[in-house]
């Protein structure tokens, strides 16, 4: 019998990345986005390409009524894998951001995906099997204003799970890419023309990636050599440095 695996923001970029890869391992889905009309095509492809059965939910996980759907379907039914990937960002500083938004930002990238958490582990934790991958970001290590805040916490929390969790047979990681071919930036307008060609990395790629290192017990995920070499970079020179990197670069590492 197969199991069954869980994506926030399937519909695209590496969500949707995840559905495949997911599919192709034997899993069916359970495709969790806003858009009832891609979240069918979604189901309909997994169906054609891997014979993946789906489960489509609807849901703005920015609202309370959206995130409790999805907590009250994980209660009901055994997921083996949560991937968090739903996310987005504003282009503004904090001061001169709408405050809506900000709330909003939090409840999709904090609140929602540790709230899943809690509502999925108990079952894992009974019956020692599970993985969670916590979509974060590069952006997690500098300081960006509120995305990098939201991020840090997802990837901080992953990586205390994953010790927490280092006696079973439960995987929790936290894939922290840069910057990713994907409708991330349009979304948040988000200008990019002038980002060299080097440092854009593949959704499938990366996604293959985070699974070997979630499945291996890597707490941490940073696909791409240039990634790598940043966050290195970021471990070794003055957090006053850091801070100066954060506020130059209001770009969403996602």
């Amino acid at each position: 019998m197969k199991k069954w695996a869980l994506v926030t923001g399937a519909t695209a970029g590496i969500g949707e990345s995840f559905t495949r890869l997911l599919g192709a391992k034997g899993f069916n889905l359970v495709l969790v986005a806003r858009d009832e009309t891609r979240l069918h095509e979604r189901a309909a492809g997994l169906k054609e390409n891997f014979g993946a059965e789906s489960v489509v939910i609807v849901a703005d996980l920015a609202t309370e009524v959206g995130c409790a759907k999805v907590e009250d379907y994980i209660r009901a039914n055994e997921i083996e894998v949560l991937i968090n990937n739903a996310g987005f960002g504003i282009n503004k500083a904090f001061t001169m951001s709408d405050l809506a938004k900000e709330e909003e930002v939090l409840k999709v990238l904090v609140r929602t995906p540790m709230r899943l958490m809690h509502v999925a582990l108990p079952a894992m934790k009974e019956r020692n099997s599970g993985v969670i991958i916590n979509v974060s970001s590069v952006a997690s290590f500098i300081a960006g204003g509120a995305y990098s805040a939201a991020k840090a916490y997802l990837t901080v929390l992953s990586e205390s799970l994953s010790t927490e969790l280092s006696a079973t047979n439960i995987k929790v990681s936290a894939l922290c890419p840069g910057f990713t071919r994907t409708e991330f930036h349009q979304r948040g307008r988000m200008k990019m023309a002038g980002l060299p060609n080097f440092m854009w990395l593949n959704s499938d790629v990366l996604v293959a990636k985070a699974w070997k290192n979630a499945i291996s017990g890597k707490p941490v995920s940073i696909p791409g050599w240039q990634y790598k070499t940043l966050v290195g970079i970021i471990s070794l020179v003055p957090r006053s440095v850091v801070r100066r990197l954060g506020m130059n670069s209001r770009v969403k590492k996602r």
